[in-house]
C-alpha cells in the first residue's frame, strides 16, 4: 500500500511542481510514478532480510545451512522470492497511475520494460544488501538500519526533483548517487522515447550495485558462523 500512497499523495500534493524547469512533463504523476515503483521494489527487497532475520532468530536458518546446499543457493532463493514479490507493487502502482491518475507512457512498450527492469533490479539490490546486514547482526531488528539507508539513498537522488532543481550539497550527492541513473532509466518512458543514452548509465548502475551487494551478502554470510 505504501507505494500506492506515494504515487497518489505526491502526484496530488505536488501537481504544480512540474511547472518548474527540468521536469520535462506536464503531469506530476508521470514524474512520481517511477519513484513510487522504486520505493515499492526496495521494500519488496527488504523481505529477504525479514525472512532471514526471522529464521536466524528461531534457529530454522541453521537447519538450512547444514543441508547439502551451497550458500548462494540459500541466498538466491531469498532474493528470487523478493523478485517475484516486487512484481506486485510495480504492477499495482502502474494500474493506479494509469487507471485513476491519467499517467502517460509515450515510450510505449519499451517504457514499461524499463519500469519492470528497474524495479526488479532494485529489489535484487536491496535484497542482497539487507541480507548482508542481517547476516552481520543475526537479528530481525537490524532491518531498522536497512530502512534508514534505503530511505536516505532514495531521497538523496532525483526521485522527487530533477537534478537542475536540486541545490547545494544535495545536488552533489544526487549527481554521484547510482540510484539517480536507475530512476532516470525507469522514468524515461513516462517523459518521452526510451533512449540508449539514458538506459546505458542505468544498466551500468543497476548491475554494478547488484554485483557489489551480491558480493557483500556472500561475504557477510560467513559472519553467521562467528
Amino acid at each position: 500500500l505504501m507505494p500506492i500512497f506515494f504515487v497518489v499523495a505526491f502526484s496530488g500534493s505536488f501537481a504544480s511542481v512540474v511547472e518548474l524547469e527540468g521536469y520535462e512533463t506536464d503531469k506530476a504523476v508521470n514524474w512520481m510514478t517511477a519513484w513510487a515503483v522504486m520505493q515499492g521494489s526496495a521494500f519488496s527487497g527488504m523481505g529477504a532480510g525479514g525472512l532471514a532475520g526471522t529464521d536466524l532468530e528461531n534457529g530454522f536458518f541453521d537447519r538450512l545451512r547444514v543441508a547439502p546446499t551451497r550458500p548462494m543457493a540459500l541466498i538466491g532463493g531469498l532474493v528470487g522470492y523478493c523478485l517475484c514479490r516486487a512484481l506486485i507493487p510495480i504492477t499495482a502502482v502502474l494500474i493506479v497511475a494509469f487507471a485513476f491518475l491519467d499517467a502517460d507512457m509515450p515510450g510505449g512498450v519499451m517504457g514499461f520494460v524499463m519500469v519492470y527492469l528497474s524495479g526488479i533490479g532494485m529489489a535484487a539490490i536491496m535484497a542482497f544488501f539487507v541480507l548482508g546486514i542481517v547476516f552481520t547482526f543475526k537479528t530481525l531488528k537490524s532491518l531498522a538500519v536497512a530502512q534508514i539507508i534505503m530511505f536516505s539513498s532514495m531521497f538523496l537522488s532525483v526521485g522527487q526533483a530533477p537534478i537542475q532543481a536540486i541545490e547545494g550539497w544535495l545536488h552533489r550527492v544526487a549527481a554521484i548517487n547510482p540510484i539517480t541513473n536507475v530512476i532516470r532509466m525507469c522514468r524515461q518512458g513516462f517523459l518521452g522515447e526510451v533512449t540508449w543514452s539514458i538506459t546505458q548509465p542505468g544498466l551500468i548502475a543497476l548491475f554494478g550495485m547488484m554485483a557489489g551487494t551480491g558480493i557483500w551478502a556472500r561475504i557477510r554470510y560467513k559472519k553467521v558462523d562467528a
